[in-house]
């Protein structure tokens, strides 16, 4: 008798332990299904985020994915117990990875039209939009796809890491070289975490920094706000005004993930130009016609403070690139002719992924900042967008494009005037 009596007890104790764990384990792809352990994320830098609650029926939905319930029956000491568990699948994309007219409806006259050919040769039929921009200036060169280069935007994935690195260094929490501590021995510093895209160090970041001192770096730097000057047709994105909640992250989750923002292209686009040209943030300009070209005059919009602090951004952003281990490091399958610097973003939104890369290069005919960002079903990531981008650079090579320009000579005039 006392032995029945110890075996149920124990049965009952084995029934609540699984229950707890089940009820964590909804709890968690209740908040985000995808979100990968740490050690996922240092290796990848990048993971995917759900934002909706699950409703309570047998298959339920958790921003994009959805949680179905399976159940099994197992005998344990005799017994028959039915054990659920819940299982996370990700919705299929509604968009397409492929757009066979990317072009249609484009405004090209005012394009430089070697820098536009290139982009489109670089993005071949993949459904997404390319950007390059002079940084001296604020011109746009080429924008391929203008439709969605112009749209209301995305989740800026892990670029946004960029904007939040800008704003420690600023503030003064962190140096390049200082080991953060994201848990028990672990620690990492800035070249690293933004080379390898760390979500654990800038989520670390973001809670020191406080949503306040977050959203006032955004906005300076030009989110939430129209990058371009009369660029007809341009979408405004969205800086929120409130924190995330904490059961989907804080503003921890807004700083390694950009959950909750939504970013254009062009802003991406203006900011990365403001690290490459020193700290000019300029309105970007889409001339389109040769009369446009003929009269363009740069529009500042307003000079950043972060001159002293780029070059700490910098061996990050190369290290992208050029580290083994870079979550950039693709580019370098199609290009190594001069540096490039970067920042990759992938995540995925209702089933629809989505690929970011900004880079500037540092070419011999002087810099310029491109935007890749592609959107559709599995395979849109970053990485993929800063491969398309080496080759962008490298059909623009192929095309003497980065040939330095020759120093025009003025004729010498004689004391006498002729």
């Amino acid at each position: 008798m006392k032995l029945r009596v110890a075996c149920s007890t124990l049965a009952i104790v084995f029934l609540l332990c699984i229950g707890t764990a089940l009820a964590a384990t909804s709890s968690t792809a209740r908040k985000h299904v995808h979100t990968t352990s740490y050690a996922a994320s240092h290796r990848s830098g990048h993971a995917t985020v759900s934002h909706a609650k699950a409703s309570q029926s047998r298959t339920r939905t958790a921003g994009g994915a959805s949680v179905r319930t399976a159940s099994a029956v197992v005998y344990r000491h005799g017994r028959r117990v039915v054990v659920s568990r819940r299982v996370a699948y990700e919705p299929r994309s509604a968009v397409s990875s492929y757009n066979p007219d990317l072009t249609a409806g484009d405004v090209v006259e005012g394009e430089d039209p070697v820098v536009r050919a290139a982009a489109i040769e670089a993005l071949g039929n993949m459904n997404g939009t390319a950007l390059a921009i002079d940084p001296s200036s604020g011109r746009i060169l080429a924008m391929v796809n203008q439709k969605l280069a112009l749209s209301a935007g995305a989740e800026p994935c892990s670029t946004i890491k960029v904007a939040v690195a800008l704003a420690g260094l600023k503030e003064g929490l962190i140096t390049p070289e200082m080991q953060v501590n994201l848990g028990g021995r672990y620690s990492e510093n800035l070249t690293h975490a933004l080379a390898h895209s760390v979500n654990a160090y800038f989520e670390v970041l973001g809670r020191a920094l406080g949503f306040e001192r977050v959203k006032h770096y955004a906005n300076e730097f030009g989110l939430g706000e129209l990058a371009g000057y009369n660029i007809a047709g341009e979408q405004l994105g969205v800086y929120p005004d409130h924190e995330l909640p904490a059961a989907d992250g804080g503003v921890g989750r807004m700083c390694s993930f950009g959950e909750s923002i939504s970013m254009t292209p062009l802003q991406l686009g203006a900011l990365v130009s403001a690290i490459a040209n020193g700290g000019t943030l300029y309105y970007l300009q889409h001339p389109t016609t040769q009369t446009e070209v003929s009269v363009f005059q740069p529009q500042v919009k307003r000079v950043l403070d972060i001159q002293n602090v780029i070059p700490q951004v910098m061996p990050g952003m190369l290290g992208a690139v050029d580290f083994a281990d870079g979550t950039a490091r693709s580019l370098r399958s199609n290009f190594v002719e001069f540096p490039v610097l970067g920042k990759t973003g992938t995540c995925s939104n209702n089933g629809t992924h989505y690929g970011w890369f900004v880079s500037y290069g540092n070419s011999p005919a002087g810099k310029i900042v491109t935007v890749i960002f592609l959107n559709g079903a599995r395979g849109m990531a970053g990485p993929k967008a800063a491969e398309l981008t080496g080759e962008f650079y490298r059909a623009m090579q192929e095309r003497n494009y980065f040939a330095p320009k020759p120093v025009e000579s003025v004729p010498l005039q004689s004391a006498g005037g002729q």
